[in-house]
Parts: C-alpha cells; sequence; structure tokens
C-alpha cells in the first residue's frame, strides 16, 4: 500500500513539474524573458514552431525579437492537458490559445493550437526535450480561407496519423530553417 502510495505522489509530482514547464514557457514568451523562456527546455533541445525549426537557443531569439517587434503585448493560454509520464520520459499535448495586439494592423492576432512535447527528466529536472508546434486554427486576418500558414506547420489530422501519437515524439531533421 505504502508503495502504491508513493508511487501515485511521485506521479502527480511528475505531473505536476511538467504542467509548470509550460507555464514558464507561456510566462517566459510573453514577458520577453529568454532565461525563464528556456528554462522550459532542456539546453539540447529541439523545437518546431513553423517559420523556425532548429535547437532552442535560436527559437528563443527568434520568437522574443518576433514577438517584442510584431506585438505590444501576447497572451498565451493553455487549455487542455494530457500527459504520459513513463520512467524518466513523458509525452504531453497541450493545447494553446495566442492572442496578440499587434503594432500595426490587423491590430489583432487569434491563433489556436497544441504543443506537443516530449520531456524527459535529467538530473531530477523536467525538461521539453523536442516540441512540436501545431497551429490548428487562425483568425480570418492571419488565414482568410482557414488554411494560409499551413504549409509552414506539421499537418493537424484527426486520426491516429496525427503527430499527436508518435512515440517517441521526434523533430523532423530535415524540417530545420536553420543550419
Amino acid at each position: 500500500m505504502a508503495d502504491d502510495i508513493a508511487a501515485m505522489v511521485r506521479e502527480q509530482k511528475d505531473r505536476q513539474d511538467i504542467y509548470d514547464c509550460i507555464m514558464r514557457y507561456c510566462r517566459g514568451v510573453d514577458r520577453l524573458d529568454r532565461d525563464m523562456l528556456l528554462s522550459a527546455y532542456h539546453a539540447d533541445a529541439i523545437d518546431d514552431h513553423g517559420y523556425y525549426v532548429g535547437p532552442v537557443q535560436g527559437f528563443a531569439d527568434y520568437a522574443l525579437k518576433l514577438h517584442g517587434t510584431e506585438q505590444q503585448r501576447t497572451l498565451h493560454h493553455v487549455t487542455n492537458h494530457h500527459c504520459v509520464v513513463a520512467g524518466d520520459t513523458a509525452h504531453a499535448e497541450t493545447y494553446f490559445l495566442f492572442y496578440g495586439l499587434n503594432t500595426a494592423a490587423p491590430l489583432y492576432a487569434l491563433a489556436s493550437g497544441r504543443y506537443l512535447d516530449r520531456f524527459e527528466r535529467r538530473g531530477g529536472r523536467w525538461g521539453i526535450a523536442e516540441r512540436i508546434c501545431m497551429v490548428d486554427i487562425r483568425n480570418e486576418l492571419w488565414a482568410p480561407t482557414g488554411h494560409e500558414g499551413d504549409e509552414l506547420y506539421m499537418p493537424s489530422r484527426r486520426d491516429r496519423t496525427d503527430p499527436s501519437y508518435t512515440r517517441p515524439l521526434h523533430v523532423d531533421r530535415g524540417r530545420f530553417t536553420v543550419s
């Protein structure tokens, strides 16, 4: 019985640590805080964010420059969160809503999608090892027909061929936008 309780507590702690990584990422991007953003990842992490695919340090530079110059304010909200922990590896699918107040017209940017993450616990610390950002829906100013920009992201599917089912999750190195 005590072993069962200890295992349940460990799993809940792991899940909370993973969720905290996602929250630090969102806060880091919205506050333009590079250190906080990077604290959600391992130093050798890879991020596929459509426009940028490559090492996380370059992604942090890209994202903070983009949001710092293109938007006056941003809000990254997370909603549904599904996480499966297996030892020192976990896979998570986290839905997000993005709102941005642009510096020029159109003033409002809205998008929603999912973060697909492979987390690893290294030295007792959970961090994102690989991430694929799926942008599923954009507002009509970004995507008047609903599909503008789709070619930049991994294709979203409504069946078991969706990247969210891939185990282990890996970013396709052939998609790198940087060398």
